[in-house]
């Protein structure tokens, strides 16, 4: 656990390899709650002033507040005062953009649930480290990035470092999807309404209207309009296309839609 006195990780303005921008991250993100915020924000900010500068600054100065509020406006996308991993992948220049690169493979909500599907094979409702090493595999070939088996094995490693909290080789869904940028990010929008596996099992019931063991997408439509009904018709077709991107030919079987709408049971 980071102390009061240690010393951050070398802050620098030169190629980060993946497993520096990690540690990176995980210095300042104090309290391991996805974001750089608060005290830590500040104290990211001076440090990356002070690499630009190649000397001390003082946060107390003016001068300093108004450059942070410009750095803010320029990285902050959604404005939320807090800087999170895909905002800090375009801040610190790190080894062949890798984490770009992940938001080039998969730039949308739909996409990323597409992909997912595609890569959680066994559909445990997670992505284990050999279906990751696949998934990383095909990114770097889409995105047309050279890469050899350590480098492979290296971009798994430092996924896996970042994600799984509980050192069980695993990614949850949830976890993987910080790597979209905020505003594609569809499944921060369900983290107030996560539900256990009874009430799960119950809401399924109730909107599986014709007892066929799946829900449609006209079920769904019925019951994301129940979960939110504050939400406009367009955020709702852009929630339903991001969920229906794990269905079987439109069919959305118990175990996707799990996924999406209980707790995680790892957290």
């Amino acid at each position: 656990m980071a102390t009061q006195t240690q010393q951050p990780p070398h802050l620098r303005l030169a190629e980060l390899t993946a497993a520096q921008f990690v540690d990176i991250w995980k210095h300042f993100d104090a309290d391991g709650n996805g974001y750089i915020e608060g005290k830590e924000l500040e104290n990211f900010f001076k440090e990356l002033e002070t690499a630009r500068r190649g000397a001390g600054v003082d946060p107390s100065h003016a001068a300093f507040k108004e450059k942070m509020k410009e750095f803010m406006a320029n990285f902050d996308k959604n404005a939320d005062g807090r800087i999170e991993m895909s905002e800090l992948a375009q801040i610190l220049p790190t080894e062949e953009n890798f984490l770009l690169c992940f938001r080039e493979f998969v730039g949308s909500s739909a996409e990323f649930m597409a992909a997912w599907r595609r890569y959680d094979t066994d559909r445990s409702g997670y992505i284990e480290s050999n279906e990751l090493e696949g998934f990383l595999s095909d990114l770097l070939k889409k995105a047309n990035r050279n890469y050899d088996a350590k480098k492979l094995n290296d971009y798994t490693q430092t996924i896996l470092r970042m994600f799984d909290l509980n050192g069980d080789g695993k990614l949850g869904l949830s976890e993987m999807a910080r790597l979209l940028p905020v505003e594609e990010n569809f499944l921060l929008k369900f983290q107030g309404i996560r539900l256990t596996v009874k009430e799960f099992n119950s809401l399924f019931v109730l909107y599986d209207k014709d007892g066929n063991g799946y829900i449609d997408e006209q079920e769904l439509d019925a019951l994301l309009k129940d979960l939110w009904q504050d939400v406009d018709s367009t955020g709702l077709v852009d929630y339903k296309k991001s969920i229906m991107a794990l269905s079987d030919g439109g069919k959305l079987y118990r175990a996707e839609l799990e996924i999406v709408l209980c707790r995680d049971s790892t957290l």
